[in-house]
């Protein structure tokens, strides 16, 4: 096996893996992820895209990627070829990729979520000095009878989504997430400006599917745009729905405003013919999670998201 700098290889060559890698997205997960493999695509024609190939017998069989942000480095993909040897081939895609990213001078935190379509990735990234996370990816039938949203309380307005709630939703990210465990997963959730990045990327990026904005919601007192909560919601897939964003502002928590800001998109899902709601959840996050099991989620997969501090 040779393992090559993700900017030497071609489209080409790594055609067939990122085909494999879609089905899998598919089979699974019932997830399009074609839009996002067009954007790897483009940056690998550009050679423009960091990470590591592992070629064997000029076949590639496995690739690992990353992106910079600031301070940060973000692992944004590690996949493994079906049949082929996924523990070895995935710890050393793994292990000359950090070995580069850690030679970066500015480089002081490096985020990790990765689906596990091939071998586990949890003891590559612990002995290589990772925080891990469990997460898990829920899925719901929006076949089943539900309950119908009811009405906001406390004067709450829910509103569907407006381009003008970019600011006041970024605020309220930021603050939903103080001392929360995903804001130590994911440090954009930090800061406002960090938050209004993660935004304009779910919404405006193909990465996390079409944004839905007839089935994104907010719920504000009338006269004001400072929210309360908010829930985002992408097509991933035709008839496929996925809850990008779910945040309750921490004075609002406990009230049922989560409940009831779920229920508005699957309503709003169910009207427009979907088929079925997705989301990620991390397993700590013991309320959110026992939320929307009580709505009627099951899990799907369990992933890992690690954290690296220099």
């Amino acid at each position: 096996m040779n393992i090559i700098d993700l900017r030497q290889a071609t489209v080409r060559q790594l055609e067939p893996l990122l085909l494999e890698e879609a089905h899998h997205w598919r089979d699974e997960l019932h997830w399009d992820y074609r839009g996002a493999l067009d954007l790897i695509k483009r940056f690998l024609d550009a050679h423009a895209l960091s990470g590591c190939v592992a070629f064997q017998n000029g076949t590639a069989i496995g690739y690992s990627f990353y992106v910079l942000e600031e301070h940060k480095g973000l692992i944004g993909g590690l996949y493994v070829s079906p049949g082929r040897e996924q523990e070895p081939i995935g710890r050393r895609l793994l292990d000359e990729m950090l070995f580069s990213m850690r030679s970066l001078p500015h480089l002081n935190r490096i985020e990790a979520q990765l689906m596990p379509f091939g071998g586990p990735v949890d003891e590559a990234l612990r002995e290589q000095g990772f925080r891990l996370y469990t997460r898990q990816f829920m899925s719901f039938d929006l076949a089943k009878k539900a309950e119908s949203a009811p009405s906001a309380n406390s004067g709450l307005r829910i509103d569907r989504w407006n381009d003008r709630y970019f600011e006041p939703c970024a605020k309220l990210i930021y603050l939903a997430y103080s001392n929360h465990v995903d804001g130590d997963i994911n440090d954009q959730y930090r800061s406002r400006n960090g938050a209004l990045r993660f935004l304009k990327n779910i919404i405006l990026l193909p990465g996390c599917g079409q944004f839905l904005p007839q089935a994104s919601f907010v719920l504000r007192h009338p006269g004001s745009d400072d929210l309360a909560g908010a829930v985002l919601t992408s097509e991933v897939s035709p008839a496929i729905g996925h809850t990008t964003q779910i945040c309750v502002q921490p004075g609002f928590q406990g009230h049922g405003l989560g409940r009831l800001l779920m229920l508005a998109a699957t309503d709003a899902l169910r009207a427009q013919k979907f088929k079925e709601l997705t989301l990620t959840v991390t397993s700590e996050n013991k309320a959110a999670v026992h939320l929307y099991e009580r709505l009627g989620f099951s899990t799907i997969k369990s992933f890992t998201a690690g954290v690296w501090p220099r």
